[in-house]
């Protein structure tokens, strides 16, 4: 379970507070204006920010002064965050070992994750080899190979087309949480919201509230959330 205790965050005039909790196995949608703190608030959950006040906390355990690889949380960028003068192969290794390290076991756990993602066989292909939903493939088979319990999701996919972006989408949440994970994930598509989510966080005017359902929400949105649907 993630908790955001009476977290506040500030930057210049910026200002963002979350008091919540996130029960295991969600998949939430975290939506609002441009700006208005989403990815921030990603940041201060996976330890990329430090909060000005508040915990941050996991099934019990506090990770507010934890550093991000020592929290139980893998993350997946926008731009796959895939190094290009390495092989799939070795890219997928560094979700396992900081020194991508690969022995005949880890070889064949590579080779059984780029299965389940539909990349079966491309081991030896870098980065620039792949299409752009074939990288995001990719990147979503190391965070399956890091094996951790909370994921992050900074729109990893908003560059796709929109019928690839609904793919990768069905498959984040079929290989990520079908196993119990939970996803918090950035949106600013209500269709993404709609497709996956169980929950959504509005972030807008300096607060991200609190997780709702997400299908009466859309149905219903209160003002903020009408506001940025533009409805």
């Amino acid at each position: 379970m993630l908790r955001l205790e009476k977290l506040e965050i500030r930057q210049g005039d910026f200002a963002l507070a979350a008091d919540w909790v996130l029960p295991d196995g969600a998949v939430c949608a975290v939506m609002g204006p441009s700006g208005g703190g989403k990815s921030t608030l990603l940041a201060a959950i996976a330890g990329f920010l430090a909060p000005d006040a508040g915990r941050v906390s996991w099934d019990g355990r506090e990770l507010t002064a934890l550093r991000p690889a020592q929290r139980p949380i893998s993350i997946l960028f926008q731009d796959n965050n895939l190094f290009p003068h390495l092989s799939i192969e070795r890219n997928l290794a560094l979700g396992i070992d900081p020194k991508g390290r690969l022995d005949a076991d880890r070889r064949t756990r590579i080779a059984q994750v780029l299965e389940r993602v539909g990349l079966r066989g491309m081991e030896a292909r870098r980065p620039a080899a792949l299409s752009g939903g074939q990288q995001s493939r990719a990147a979503l088979a190391r965070v399956l190979l890091m094996d951790r319990p909370l994921v992050l999701l900074d729109e990893p996919f908003a560059a796709l087309g929109p019928g690839l972006r609904m793919e990768m989408l069905d498959l984040a949440r079929a290989v990520l949480a079908g196993e119990g994970r939970t996803l918090l994930m950035v949106s600013h598509d209500p269709e993404d919201a709609a497709r996956i989510a169980s929950d959504i966080v509005l972030v807008d005017a300096g607060r991200a509230e609190p997780p709702a359902p997400a299908a009466p929400l859309l149905a219903d949105p209160p003002p903020a959330l009408r506001a940025y649907l533009g409805r």
